[in-house]
């Protein structure tokens, strides 16, 4: 099982990436959003899941541990193959889909394309319960009882650069600090979570010094 590969970009377009890995060239499905982010000639470092088939072996990379561990779940739902699941985490983060499974919203996957009605209700309904972690957690909005509020501040960190892992983090940690009030506005724990995450940028930049 390959589990992840470092290597350099040797050619990139809307659904795929060649990575060098030894001498070798490695041909990755990715989401749009890692397919904009690579260039050719960076290193990168990719989370990875072969998919075996008679005719094929697939290979599926992800820039964060949780869209593999959420690409996984997904392919346990009857209905969605690998493609399909790609689709999915290249329209809604993994916040997103955490958000509408602990919603009971299957709206957002049937805007997919390739998901259907069906594949759509089952995907809320087979993964209720299995999405564990920061991630899930964020969603649920931890002891607030307000998910939406969390896992949208979340997105908007995402869509603003962060990453998730990163950006679940310090909600989380922001959101164990705040007011109620706070903890009930978008606006209000976004700017919490922005102060927080000044300090973060700087820390890491030291780092790499």
């Amino acid at each position: 099982m390959i589990s992840s590969l470092r290597g350099r970009v040797l050619h990139v377009d809307a659904e795929s990436a060649i990575v060098e890995v030894g001498g070798v060239g490695l041909s990755v499905a990715v989401t749009t959003q890692i397919a904009r982010s690579l260039h050719i000639g960076d290193e990168t470092l990719l989370h990875t899941h072969l998919v075996v088939r008679e005719d094929a072996l697939s290979l599926f990379g992800f820039a964060e541990r949780d869209e593999l561990d959420t690409f996984i779940l997904l392919l346990s739902v009857s209905g969605v193959g690998p493609k399909s699941a790609l689709g999915v985490l290249s329209s809604l983060s993994v916040a997103q889909i955490a958000e509408a499974v602990a919603a009971e919203d299957d709206a957002p996957f049937r805007r997919v394309s390739g998901i259907g009605p069906k594949t759509a209700k089952l995907i809320v309904v087979q993964l209720a319960g299995k999405l564990h972690g920061p991630v899930a957690a964020a969603a649920r909005g931890g002891a607030t009882g307000a998910p939406a509020i969390a896992a949208q501040v979340v997105s908007a960190l995402v869509a603003l650069g962060w990453s998730e892992r990163l950006s679940v983090d310090i909600v989380q940690d922001v959101t164990g600090e705040a007011s109620a009030s706070e903890r009930a506005s978008v606006p209000a724990l976004l700017k919490l979570a922005l102060a927080q995450l000044g300090p973060a940028r700087a820390a890491a930049e030291g780092a790499r010094r």
